[in-house]
């Protein structure tokens, strides 16, 4: 199986590989840098650059459910790589740490609006959560000041694992209700924003929440009965 880095550190924005396989489904690596779709959050992009000059630009990246296979998915142009192939893994950093911006500001979020967390979507300039609310009115410009003080506070993020008993014994920290954290492996890990949130997340995220930057909340939409859908931007000087 790929030993996936950026578990460790979401930083790490290079590594060299060895190609394991070359398939329909993509390329499959030994290691990677590149975070597969999942979560609401988007895959990867970037490129894989061999020592023989070869570029290949990545387009996505996923992990397949059935086998937790890890595959970078290849541009229609690239160069053939051969399995046995060494080479650099680079992701496209300025569009991974947008992610990571918002997928930061998502947790917090989470942490404003009392609910349960029934779907959501990560992107580069927008994002949203939908809630589990009913006949509930949310003020917008209370929860974009509530989020913004929370940037400005500036809190540390760290993460741990728990064995899937300690998850199972601890079903209160699952927010998502459309979506459940991966079990099986014999271990999850939990993301904590220090006094705010903690919860199971295998995403990508900011150190600090400082490094978030301004947020600005958009459209607050009914999407039915229970239903409460919350836009957020990313507001860039």
């Amino acid at each position: 199986m790929t030993e996936e880095l950026y578990r460790d550190d979401s930083y790490t924005r290079s590594c060299e590989a060895t190609v394991l396989a070359v398939e329909a489904d993509g390329i499959e690596l030994d290691r990677t840098v590149f975070y597969a779709t999942g979560g609401g959050q988007p895959g990867d992009t970037g490129t894989l650059r061999t020592p023989d000059g070869r570029v290949v630009t990545v387009v996505d990246t996923r992990k397949s459910r059935e086998t937790g296979r890890h595959f970078h998915i290849a541009g229609d142009d690239g160069p053939p790589l051969q399995v046995g192939d060494t080479l650099v893994a680079e992701i496209d950093w300025n569009r991974r740490h947008r992610l990571m911006r918002m997928h930061t500001a998502l947790h917090l979020l989470c942490s404003v609006v009392d609910g349960g967390v029934t779907g959501g979507q990560i992107g580069t300039d927008k994002s949203r959560l939908d809630f589990d609310l009913q006949d509930t009115t949310l003020d917008k410009d209370a929860i974009e000041a509530a989020l913004n003080q929370l940037v400005t506070d500036n809190k540390p993020l760290s993460t741990r694992w728990i064995s899937d008993e300690e998850m199972a014994a601890n079903a209160a920290l699952v927010r998502t209700m459309s979506v459940k954290p991966p079990t099986g492996a014999g271990r999850v890990r939990l993301l904590e924003i220090a006094d705010i949130d903690l919860q199971p997340c295998g995403g990508t995220h900011v150190a600090r929440t400082g490094e978030i930057g301004p947020l600005r909340v958009g459209k607050i939409e009914n999407k039915g009965k229970h239903n409460r859908r919350i836009n957020i931007h990313l507001v860039d000087e």
